[in-house]
């Protein structure tokens, strides 16, 4: 073999052959298996070795795997831990050709290839690719497995529940479900619908004669499954031993968090229980780490309004505050903001509540408010760590919004949330919370009120005619309404909403001097917010009735989520 390794080497160039030569005299009393010896290499790239071995012994080689091919009797009988662990994936794209065709990353691992037939009852025979390929399509191929829930619920009794403790240990692996308790495939079963359909938050309701699961999607809630009454005392518990809570307490509220894996995915799940008149209600926020950080540009900001907002970046002091109801992106927009800033050369510090994502280069803190480390406590000891730019979680206090400006009014740049309906409405709510006004006029720099809109579905997109009401309620013009409006029909990739994924609304307000002598008079927002129109602010319906013109999402969208400027 190694002289028809050696050969091929030379006549195809897939490596070096000289070095090939010289690695193998250097191995010869290696007692590994050749491919494992050469796959181990470090002159040669896995790819070469693979396709170096895919000449000689006569094998189909794949660069890239079309996990259409992958076959259901696959997924089924093959365990995804097994495929995993092997590295392997079944393809069967000729219909009629009766052989499943295994693709490996070891050219001789015949003996995984063997188990496959033996699992699948076909014959089988045996191509090559390498780990990336293949752990990418074992990912999509058992992310895409549908589980008939109902199925897996009937096998749940209430019995089961003295049993629970015993067989609800966590799963390394969500799609690791083969030999596992039926309430452990039925809760994994509801996180890949949740995860398959790009749902933010699972809630689990129940009602008098059934559990109720709905999804929320792009900001909207959606009933999805019914399961049996009975169950929901295994599916509650089996979701609190994931999340290290009491699952002995089920008369007050608790709170957790876990993390669990999709193939290579790592997802992040806050979980939120509270006792009801017909049981305890869960919902699951849904975080998934792989997706990474969004660029500021990324967020749907028009050029002009994210010029001005990067500039705000480069200030050396002042408060910025993002603000919005509870799910309008604000964490994502401090997020994309403290990424775009050189954390090399600014010392970044930040305290929240929970930490959601990762930065690098960043110091990130967790508030644990029943140890004492609270926002303002966090704050104080954060000042003595010399930092260029902070981040505060949330304003929710006098004491914690005092300490936020005070911190920018001694050299820092000071970000930070709050929730308020609009730009203007900041500015009131901290008076309101009894920071002086001398101190809100000399510390603001700007407010960034937002919101999250959905987005057209681009594979369903059509136009159409607006009615005069609706152009006048968003702000357009009719004579001016010489653009092409679309809305989505409804498909089976958005949910049959119309819709596929978000963009934010962005209304920002800097703090100019005008703004600023209303602040020392404590001005009403509504007086406030006028004065910025008057010198050209953008509301955020304005910035929404720009995005439905560019074709980004739809009138009914923005007037949805936005308030009349009148």
């Amino acid at each position: 073999m190694k002289d028809l390794l050696i050969k091929t080497a030379q006549r195809t160039s897939v490596v070096d052959a000289d070095m090939l030569v010289s690695y193998l005299e250097q191995n010869s009393a290696n007692l590994a298996r050749l491919d494992e010896m050469l796959l181990s290499c470090p002159h040669f790239t896995e790819d070469a070795v693979l396709k170096l071995f895919a000449d000689v012994l006569g094998l189909e080689y794949f660069d890239e795997i079309d996990t259409a091919d992958v076959p259901t009797v696959f997924v089924e009988k093959v365990p995804a831990s097994y495929a995993q662990h092997h590295y392997l994936i079944g393809l069967h794209p000729d219909e009629d050709d009766p052989e499943l065709t295994v693709v490996l990353s070891k050219p001789f691992d015949t003996d995984s290839a063997d188990n496959v037939s033996r699992l699948t009852g076909s014959p089988v025979r045996i191509a090559l690719a390498n780990r990336t390929a293949i752990t990418a399509a074992i990912d999509v191929a058992y992310e895409q497995k549908s589980t008939v829930i109902d199925d897996v619920a009937e096998e749940l009794d209430s019995q089961n529940l003295d049993q629970l403790v015993d067989e609800v240990a966590t799963a390394d692996d969500l799609l690791d479900v083969v030999n596992r308790p039926p309430v452990i495939r039925l809760v994994n079963d509801i996180l890949f619908r949740a995860l398959q359909l790009r749902a933010s938050d699972i809630h689990i309701h129940p009602y008098e004669t059934k559990i109720q699961i709905r999804y929320r999607i792009d900001g909207i809630l959606y009933d999805t499954l019914s399961l049996n009454r009975n169950v929901l005392p295994l599916v509650v518990s089996r979701i609190k031993v994931m999340a290290g809570m009491d699952i002995a307490e089920r008369r007050m509220p608790q709170d957790g968090r876990c993390s669990v894996r999709v193939g290579n995915r790592e997802i992040d799940l806050r979980v939120s229980t509270v006792p009801t008149s017909y049981g305890e209600r869960s919902v699951l926020r849904l975080l998934d780490k792989s997706s990474g950080i969004f660029n500021l540009s990324e967020l749907g900001m028009m050029e002009d309004e994210l010029k001005r907002f990067d500039s705000l970046l480069s200030r050396s002091h002042g408060v910025i505050f993002v603000t919005g109801p509870t799910g309008s992106g604000k964490s994502t927009t401090l997020y994309a903001s403290l990424n775009r800033m050189d954390s090399v050369q600014k010392n970044i510090i930040t305290i929240e509540d929970p930490i959601e994502y990762q930065l690098d280069g960043i110091s990130q803190m967790q508030v644990a408010t029943k140890k004492g480390m609270t926002f303002i406590t966090a704050l104080r000891h954060v000042l003595r760590q010399d930092p260029d730019v902070i981040m505060v979680g949330e304003v929710r206090d006098q004491e914690t919004a005092r300490m936020a400006i005070q911190s920018s009014l001694t050299g820092h740049l000071v970000f930070s949330t709050l929730h308020t309906n609009d730009s203007a409405g900041a500015i009131s709510r901290l008076l309101d919370l009894g920071v002086e006004p001398y101190l809100v006029s000399s510390s603001l720099i700007a407010v960034l009120a937002q919101r999250l809109v959905r987005r057209v579905c681009p594979e369903c997109k059509q136009k159409y005619e607006p009615s005069e009401r609706e152009l006048r309620e968003i702000g357009i013009a009719v004579d001016k309404a010489d653009c092409d409006f679309y809305v989505g029909a409804g498909c089976s990739k958005c949910f049959d909403t119309g819709y596929k994924g978000r963009a934010g609304i962005y209304e920002l307000m800097l703090i100019d001097e005008t703004v600023r002598d209303l602040i020392h008079s404590r001005q009403s927002a509504g007086v406030i917010k006028q004065k910025a129109i008057d010198a050209g602010l953008q509301t955020l319906r304005m910035d929404g009735a720009r995005k439905v013109v560019a074709g980004i999402t739809t009138i009914a969208e923005v007037l949805r989520v936005t308030q009349s400027d009148g």
